[in-house]
């Protein structure tokens, strides 16, 4: 995520309004022509059936998060290339991954084969929209999301509530986004990227464009917004975890870095059950 403030309809970013199908179609397209390259650079550090809640390098198998997995039926909801998927099917869970980008599930897809050769399971995905999932009411023990999904949506109080449709009463619902504060800041892994330049209750989207058409969007919600958005739908807020970033991970990814780290959480997990 990266802020410029530019009113200028052919500056590269902006800071403007995008609505929901404008968002949807502009990351789809996004993420299907950056599918291999995000897998070139972050697929090291992912892996391919491990589970990663952020750049902090926070895992699934030390949090613990998702509750018990095994036996249970997950759904992914911006899985990508379904890594974390991958991970809580080797955990037991009987899970299904979702993305908007044919691109990233062409990838899950590729990885998968390779999967189903070396442990026999296998992880279906499905191409479709989070805030329009194509499953029944209480489908689900568990709905999950590791960067996927909210910041890329223009009505993330309508994912909210697909996320409570489709859980079981008792269902836990469990994503990580970066974290709120984050969008006063520059998108800068230095030092400017410790000045606060915009307002945390500026909601405008942050649109990358091509001479006015957006190739890129996403959407701010403060930490209020978020818990209001979970508890109009009946999820309770069980959890709200902000990794600290570890003096082990030395890596620089966008606008996370050791240094910021230290300082400012860059990620924030939401941690819901479904009353």
């Amino acid at each position: 995520m990266s802020e410029t403030d530019n009113s200028n309809d052919l500056a590269t970013a902006a800071r403007r309004h995008a609505d929901a199908a404008e968002t949807a179609r502009a990351n789809r397209t996004w993420w299907d022509l950056e599918a291999e390259e995000y897998y070139a650079e972050h697929g090291g550090f992912l892996g391919d059936d491990d589970f990663v809640w952020g750049p902090e390098g926070l895992r699934e198998s030390s949090a613990r998060l998702l509750g018990q997995v095994r036996g249970r039926r997950l759904l992914e909801i911006g899985a990508g290339a379904a890594q974390c998927s991958r991970y809580a099917a080797r955990q037991g869970g009987r899970v299904v991954a979702t993305d908007i980008s044919r691109g990233m599930l062409r990838r899950g897809a590729d990885l998968n084969r390779r999967f189903t050769e070396q442990s026999g399971l296998t992880v279906p995905l499905v191409q479709c929209d989070a805030t329009t999932l194509p499953f029944a009411d209480g489908a689900f023990d568990t709905v999950f999301t590791s960067y996927g999904a909210v910041p890329f949506v223009a009505d993330s109080a309508a994912l909210m509530a697909e996320a409570a449709r489709v859980l079981r009463p008792g269902g836990r619902f469990v994503f990580s986004t970066t974290h709120p504060i984050r969008w006063a800041l520059p998108d800068d892994p230095g030092y400017p990227g410790l000045v606060v330049s915009n307002s945390y209750f500026d909601r405008t989207p942050y649109v990358e464009q091509d001479s006015g058409v957006a190739t890129y969007v996403e959407h701010h919600r403060t930490l209020g917004d978020r818990v209001r958005e979970l508890t109009a739908t009946g999820l309770h807020l069980v959890d709200l975890v902000e990794p600290e970033w570890p003096p082990e991970n030395q890596q620089v990814w966008g606008g996370w870095s050791p240094l910021r780290g230290t300082l400012i959480p860059g990620t924030a997990i939401f941690v819901c059950d479904n009353q």
